[in-house]
């Protein structure tokens, strides 16, 4: 999954909830925004464990 169009679709989500407060949001829209925020946390963190397990390999074989 790309996290650059998980992000603008987060950040477009939040802007629509945050434009019809009035309205507000179900328990399923939420749900699903946490979700995809908890999704995002998740890759960056294997993302950057990976890069930095890299780093350390290329450390230690160099």
């Amino acid at each position: 999954m790309d996290i650059q169009l998980l992000t603008v679709w987060i950040r477009a989500r939040a802007e629509q909830l945050r434009t019809a407060r009035d309205r507000g949001a179900t328990s399923t829209e939420l749900a699903v925004l946490t979700g995809a925020l908890l999704l995002g946390a998740g890759l960056f963190v294997t993302v950057m464990r990976a890069k930095l397990l890299e780093k350390i390999g290329i450390v230690e074989g160099g």
